[in-house]
């Protein structure tokens, strides 16, 4: 290996640093509880539609713009315009507000599962809305004072997590082998139905088709892969092995950890009563789904009763510690990081007051308070507009956070589109030389992610309006909150960041005016 390449990245290291980054274990429980078998056609749908293209062209635009500090701003600023760029990242931004609002109200959960080993111990709405304050102002203090040593320590969760998904499959594999057959049984009929009913979780062609925005979900922070392509050996010929490799890798790994929970869970006998009943939701699902794995696994050994109880619980707190962690690492990244990238990579005028000040050690306090003002108003207003119990709750976060991910996903393939147009940009790695193949690539993953998330945020409507005339005055609350939720975020965040940029523009027209000539001259 020449002194050049050293340290850098084989196909084997950079298709495991990208499945890591990507695979989450979390998708595999919540695919299986509102599809069951009927996940896994959607998940390698979206590896081909959606994961492999887009994660060619981030890396094209990232490998073009790898000294900006803006991110995804930088590229779509340089290839389209600066007001364009800032309403998408700012969407992009609010992606992980929400996140913060889904994630900080599912704490409890793992807590609880870590004290008791199950999940029956779950409080109401209104503590499960205190504690996601609480959470989020000791997790913004904790940052704000630095905390490199706590980030360092819940990095070991990375490992616990992945080491979930071999004891899902090794469990599995046992409890099959015990049975002589699957608790779910297997068809291709199961493979292109959703196993959810209609009176359970919505039913129809619309529903089946928006779980597509669930598996464009289970591949996010792919746009992050970008940033990898300086760190390959032979990037131009590994690069995209590496990706397909790894894209391959993720879509099995998604398909047979699904697959597995069939294994050892009967969706009808096992989930249906409790999903029925309300004990099970999108929230608690992963904890009792490790839970029913310990017991399952015991009685394939023989241990029954109270002992294999017991087993199931051990199962519980230890994925209650290994979440509990998980999200720690997360929230110490995310608070912060975000923020911080879209204050420094944006003008700074842009930012009214103190909002983008940094602090001596680079950290953007003020603005890290004010997120949590947000995020908090956000969990207020959530528990107030809340009309069903957890299940609804947990369903309407899941929905708003799956949403709020990925609908910014638009404006990077429109930015990509406009990115290959422009001549002038340097591009030191291309993949799509055709203008065709690049107009094919960006209006097909247009129509997935945007189809995906249509048909999510209209689920709630069509639901409605199938319901019997005399039921509709009593759903119409529970609909307009459903519907609204999801889509009032990114729309909001997205009229705050025009006009932010358009009273920049107005107050500071020769600077932005500088920064079109700029774009229009050279490109970077």
């Amino acid at each position: 290996m020449s002194k050049s390449n050293k340290g850098k990245l084989s196909v084997v290291a950079l298709s495991l640093m990208i499945f890591t980054s990507v695979y989450g274990f979390g998708n595999i429980p919540v695919a299986f509880y509102q599809m069951g078998y009927g996940a896994i056609p959607w998940y390698i749908i979206g590896a081909l539609l959606f994961f492999i293209p887009f994660a060619f062209m981030a890396t094209e635009m990232g490998s073009a713009f790898k000294e900006a500090r803006g991110g995804i701003y930088s590229w779509m600023e340089e290839a389209v315009n600066p007001t364009f760029a800032f309403v998408g990242t700012f969407m992009w931004y609010a992606s992980y507000v929400i996140w913060m609002v889904s994630v900080s109200s599912k704490i409890l959960l793992p807590i609880v599962n870590l004290i008791f080993g199950s999940s029956d111990k779950m409080p109401n709405i209104f503590w499960i809305s205190v504690v996601a304050v609480v959470w989020m102002a000791l997790i913004t203090f904790a940052v704000s004072r630095g905390v490199d040593t706590i980030k360092k320590f819940t990095s070991v969760a990375g490992t616990a997590v992945l080491a979930l998904n071999a004891i899902l499959i090794i469990g599995a594999v046992i409890v099959l082998i015990a049975n002589g057959h699957p608790a779910t049984p297997i068809s291709l009929h199961s493979f292109v139905t959703s196993a959810a009913p209609s009176s359970v979780f919505h039913g129809g062609a619309v529903s089946y088709i928006s779980f597509l925005v669930f598996a464009i979900f289970a591949y996010g922070g792919v746009e992050a892969v970008g940033g990898l392509v300086d760190q390959t050996d032979k990037p131009e010929k590994n690069f995209p092995r590496g990706l397909i490799i790894s894209a391959i890798i993720i879509a099995i790994g998604y398909s047979v950890a699904i697959l597995c929970v069939g294994f050892f869970v009967s969706y009808n006998k096992d989930w249906l009563p409790q999903i029925t009943d309300g004990t099970m939701n999108l929230g608690t699902v992963p904890y009792q789904l490790i839970q029913i794995l310990g017991e399952r696994v015991s009685e394939a050994l023989g241990i029954h009763g109270s002992a294999a109880n017991f087993i199931g619980g051990i199962f519980a707190r230890y994925i209650g510690l290994s979440m509990l962690l998980a999200y720690m690492g997360a929230f110490f990244t995310l608070t912060y990081s975000p923020l911080k990238q879209i204050i420094t990579g944006t003008p700074k005028k842009l930012w009214p007051g103190k909002i983008g000040h940094l602090s001596a050690d680079g950290l953007p306090k003020f603005a890290m308070w004010i997120q949590f003002a947000i995020v908090t108003a956000i969990i207020v207003l959530k528990y107030i507009t809340s009309t069903g119990g957890a299940s609804k709750f947990y369903e309407i976060l899941t929905y708003m956070a799956n949403v709020s991910m990925t609908l910014p996903y638009i404006f990077m393939v429109i930015g990509y589109w406009y990115f290959k147009r422009n001549k002038k940009i340097e591009k030191p790695v291309v993949y799509f030389k055709s203008h065709i193949v690049v107009t094919f690539l960006t209006i097909m993953v247009l129509i997935v992610v945007l189809g995906a998330n249509i048909m999510t945020i209209i689920q709630p409507l069509v639901d409605y309006f199938a319901l019997p005339a005399v039921a509709q005055k009593a759903a119409l609350s529970d609909t307009l909150i459903s519907f609204f939720s999801m889509v009032g975020g990114p729309v909001l965040f997205a009229i705050i960041g025009y006009f932010m940029m358009y009273s920049y523009k107005k107050k500071n027209p020769e600077e932005y005016e500088a920064l079109e000539v700029f774009r229009h001259q050279d490109g970077k």
